[in-house]
């Protein structure tokens, strides 16, 4: 079993998704959707362990005192929002309507919102049952047509892997939990493509950064939990993202060469290299230096609003403190604002309400896969 409390110093991961991902069969999708923002040794060689990655310099600790953006209205605003999440849970665990093809997303995601409180599957109130349905019901959907697969498409097949991968270790079912990881990173490595990348199939194909953000975060999650994932896997999939930097702009593109750099998908393949510790590569001072100089406008208004604020807020947090310090107090004042009376957030939705109180519980870095 993988304690949890020990692999919170793991400087790993962050956790990826789409909004608009979620919309349609993978099929059905087109080549290049329109302002879709949305060499080492990769095994358990001990916490944070990457051969042949840089690690990032202990000169830049995440204050303590950052906990002072937690005031107590964000307290009570992530509250409010845990416990609607918690009502708007189906009977079968689920979030989103029982014939949602994108439930596997948005239960993900409400998992990952609970757990960056420190509430995880089990019988503590007053969450724990709502988690411990939840993941019965993560585990129930690898057991499906294709073994492992989780959902209808990469982008919640990956964020249903972190969210289990974050869940073992505090489950009285972990044996499971570690049989279905193996088999969704099975589901990974068999997808990759040729260029090093993703896209929305179980199956090698063509590759978008966004989509191959959110498999570097899996497998590094995975990886976390114990699960062995090969060098060259992990190699040719930061190649990739490499090649979709704009050194122009100094951001990045959503697939090599191809349209202008985006807020969103910036911060999604900045973070992926950070999350490998390659804080020090000139793609990821320069991913930063771009979400940086955008942030003020991205904080108002931004193609994906939720979507940019979840992977702005990320990637941030992952830059350092003095990073984080600027933004956060933007995106918490613009979370609050529209989070309505019952304790949703926007149009009332899961996948917001969700999002929502990831972005505002940052400061507590209970998840492993946000410590830097």
């Amino acid at each position: 079993m993988v304690n949890w409390l020990r692999r919170c110093s793991v400087c790993a991961v962050f956790l990826a998704g789409a909004s608009a991902a979620f919309g349609a069969a993978p099929a059905s999708r087109p080549a290049v959707p329109d302002g879709m923002d949305l060499g080492a040794t990769f095994r358990d060689n001990g916490p944070g362990a990457v051969a042949g990655a840089t690690s990032r310099p202990v000169s830049d600790p995440f204050d303590s005192d950052t906990s002072a953006l937690l005031d107590r209205r964000t307290e009570n605003a992530i509250k409010r929002g845990l416990d609607w999440l918690k009502a708007a849970q189906q009977p079968d665990g689920r979030w989103g309507s029982g014939d949602d093809s994108n439930w596997v997303g948005y239960t993900s995601f409400a998992m990952i919102a609970f757990m960056l409180n420190g509430h995880f599957p089990g019988k503590k109130l007053p969450y724990g049952p709502c988690m411990a349905k939840a993941l019965d019901a993560l585990l129930r959907e690898s057991e499906g047509q294709l073994t492992g697969y989780m959902g209808t498409n990469m982008y919640c097949h990956g964020l249903a892997t972190v969210a289990l991968s974050e869940a073992w270790g505090q489950t009285d079912k972990d044996d499971k939990v570690q049989e279905v990881l193996k088999s969704a990173v099975k589901v990974i490595l068999r997808a990759q493509s040729e260029s090093g990348g993703w896209r929305y199939n179980p199956q090698p194909g063509g590759a978008d950064v966004s989509v191959t953000a959110m498999q570097v975060v899996a497998l590094s999650a995975a990886r976390q939990a114990g699960i062995f994932v090969p060098d060259e896997t992990i190699t040719r999939a930061v190649r990739y993202v490499n090649m979709c930097h704009s050194s122009a702009s100094g951001g990045f593109t959503y697939m090599p060469g191809f349209g202008v750099a985006g807020f969103a998908r910036t911060a999604a393949a900045t973070s992926s290299l950070m999350m490998l510790g390659r804080h020090d590569a000139r793609e990821v001072k320069e991913g930063v230096g771009y979400l940086l100089k955008e942030a003020p406008q991205a904080a108002k208004d931004t193609h994906f609003y939720m979507y940019g604020m979840y992977y702005g807020t990320v990637c941030l947090y992952l830059a350092g403190s003095r990073e984080f310090k600027t933004w956060y107090p933007q995106v918490r004042d613009v979370m609050l604002a529209r989070q309505q009376p019952d304790g949703s957030i926007g149009r009332r939705s899961v996948y917001d309400t969700a999002i929502g109180m990831i972005i505002l519980s940052f400061p507590y870095g209970y998840v492993p896969a946000y410590q830097r």
